[in-house]
């Protein structure tokens, strides 16, 4: 195995995603897919005050991974393996055959809803770079016991980690984990408390909806980035997916698990390129580039040498 394709999450949005994607006619069927099972003009939440709203980006973020995925398929790029962040674990599914694209776009609709309902405000993300993980759990033990409940949500390096919980305990955390050295903490765009147990009941609703659904089991091998490890049946796939929102991302531990099924070319889809500024310290030997910054030519190129190089 050696081409892994990644799907990033929430907070890579930009606003015109969409727009900006490639002039390929597969692109342009996906987005006419999407808008005829959700019955608006997609290209019309993609601007930035839609963006402000966790439904519109996530529905744009399942589109603009599926659209770029299957352009590169038309060419015969399919890629060995898939893995996602968080929401971006939907299209990760769609594109390894276990979920259809419109069960997708539902589901992550009702994701979106159920996700916004649930913490309207008060509530957020704090993403904090330059400390590991046990002195930053540390600092999560204070602050539970001092002021409220405050989780390890994101763990995407060795030194870059993201918490979720009240407004107050992550500022709270914030000026701890500065005065124990942390570079830079940062909020993230949105109130919603993700990947925490905060989020268990939108999980367990989100689940019920899933009963509904065939998940069958991916073509091509699927990292979960909860569990940091491939799931092989459509059960697992499906529970994985209505859980996620509730579970922390093991995503540093999940790229390190490709490298080592043998994924030496990581294509991450738009609309960004922080997978792949976090996957580079990783594929060292390897080559890991965003789809938002290299043509659809240039990556077609890239699939055709890595596959020249893995049959040697």
């Amino acid at each position: 195995m050696s081409v892994l394709f990644t799907f990033p999450g929430q907070g890579s949005q930009r606003a015109g995603m969409l727009h900006a994607l490639p002039a390929h006619n597969e692109i342009a069927r996906t987005i006419e897919e999407a808008g005829d099972a959700l019955g608006f003009d997609i290209r019309s939440i993609d601007d930035a005050a839609s963006l402000r709203s966790t439904v519109a980006v996530q529905l744009c973020l399942l589109i603009a991974g599926v659209g770029q995925a299957r352009a590169l398929q038309t060419h015969g790029h399919v890629p060995d393996m898939v893995s996602g962040l968080s929401i971006g674990e939907y299209p990760a599914a769609v594109v390894a055959g276990a979920l259809g694209f419109s069960d997708a776009l539902r589901l992550v609709a009702l994701r979106g809803q159920l996700m916004e309902q649930a913490y309207p405000c008060g509530f957020g993300m704090l993403a904090i770079v330059g400390l590991t993980q046990r002195p930053l759990e540390r600092l999560i033990a204070q602050v539970n016991s001092e002021v409220g409940p405050v989780f390890l949500a994101n763990i995407n390096a060795e030194t870059q980690m993201v918490v979720s919980g009240s407004e107050v305990s992550i500022n709270q955390l914030a000026e701890a984990a500065k005065r124990q050295g942390a570079q830079r903490c940062e909020r993230l765009d949105g109130a919603v408390p993700s990947h925490c147990a905060l989020l268990n009941a939108p999980a367990a609703r989100l689940a019920d909806a899933f009963t509904d659904v065939e998940v069958r089991a991916p073509r091509v091998t699927y990292l979960s980035s909860s569990a940091a490890r491939p799931l092989f049946d459509g059960a697992q796939i499906a529970a994985d997916l209505a859980g996620n929102m509730a579970h922390p991302v093991r995503w540093h531990d999940t790229m390190r698990l490709a490298w080592e099924r043998g994924a030496r070319l990581a294509i991450e889809m738009p609309p960004a390129n922080v997978l792949t500024r976090l996957a580079s310290p990783i594929f060292t030997d390897g080559l890991a580039v965003s789809g938002s910054d290299t043509s659809l030519p240039d990556l077609s190129a890239l699939i055709n040498r890595e596959r020249v190089r893995a049959a040697r």
